[in-house]
């Protein structure tokens, strides 16, 4: 399909995107790297008066050590965040999801506040988002504020960001040593959405699992946190298996799968079991 008409702006500064957002209000949306939103603008299920390309803003991009967490511009590439050193090193897990997302192509393109704003439930990287308990800093026209990730997906594509609002970082905690990660999602293809998603995080010590966060993909309109697994699995030795596999039997409490022509809720339910049972299990470091 064609989209509808737009005007197009496409500023060299972040200073110039957020008053062209200023002057245009809610009539104006903000373009990434395109690979969310120009489906949805083909399909007519968006359709802005302005469109504001944000891909000269250099500001933007990049990945920066700042201490007691990671700075990562909302323009970086998933393909960036997948080769940083700095984010290997110091947030594993999402080097290991966002290496998960669709294909090379899209990764080339597609970037990580992009796809935070979008807000998909299918997504994969909300769900890192909660498990890790990231900051969202957003601009405006008037100022700066940073929202945490708990509060930041509010429904199906929508977030706390205010109309003339534009994500330009996220802030990732280090987690510090003992923690392991894992990303375990199941999907169609390479290229598709996940059906079900779970991202998990867990320290370890002296043999135990101290701390566990859970997270999950497409079981709801936004990321879930699987807190019934997380108090489940705290305290649980690593080599219990049996243990896991009961508290990862919880993982579909409190959530909301929706149905659609790939899966029933019952189905996602299921998954979600399966698939938080095996993240944990490799996040422990006992596969």
């Amino acid at each position: 399909m064609i989209p509808a008409s737009f005007d197009y702006v496409r500023p060299s500064s972040l200073d110039e995107a957020l008053e062209t957002l200023r002057d245009q209000g809610e009539d104006a949306k903000v373009l990434a790297g395109g690979q969310s939103l120009l489906p949805l603008l083909r399909l007519r299920l968006a359709y802005p008066g302005t469109l504001v390309d944000v891909g000269r803003v250099k500001e933007l991009r990049g990945v920066a050590d700042r201490g007691d967490h990671i700075l990562i511009g909302a323009m970086t590439t998933h393909y960036d965040i997948v080769t940083s050193p700095i984010v290997r090193e110091h947030c594993p897990l999402v080097a290991l999801a966002t290496a998960t997302v669709a294909d090379p192509a899209v990764r080339h393109r597609g970037t990580l506040g992009g796809s935070l704003a979008h807000a998909d439930p299918a997504g994969d990287l909300p769900a890192v988002a909660r498990a890790l308990d990231m900051e969202f800093v957003v601009r405006s026209a008037d100022g700066e504020r940073v929202i945490p990730a708990a509060d930041f997906f509010l429904d199906y594509l929508e977030t706390a960001l205010d109309p003339g609002e534009i994500l330009t970082g996220i802030r990732v905690p280090k987690l510090g040593p003992g923690w392991g990660f894992h990303y375990e999602k199941f999907h169609r293809t390479a290229q598709a959405w996940a059906i079900v998603g779970v991202a998990a995080a867990v320290r370890r010590s002296n043999g135990t699992i101290e701390e566990a966060r859970v997270a999950l993909t497409n079981m709801g309109p936004t990321p879930v946190r699987a807190t019934a697994v997380e108090e489940a699995v705290r305290g649980a030795e690593l080599g219990a298996g049996g243990v896991l596999r009961a508290a990862a039997s919880r993982a579909d409490e409190d959530t909301h799968p929706p149905a659609d022509l790939h899966a029933r809720p019952d189905y996602r339910r299921h998954l979600a079991r399966v698939l938080t049972h095996r993240a944990l299990l490799a996040a422990a470091g006992t596969t």
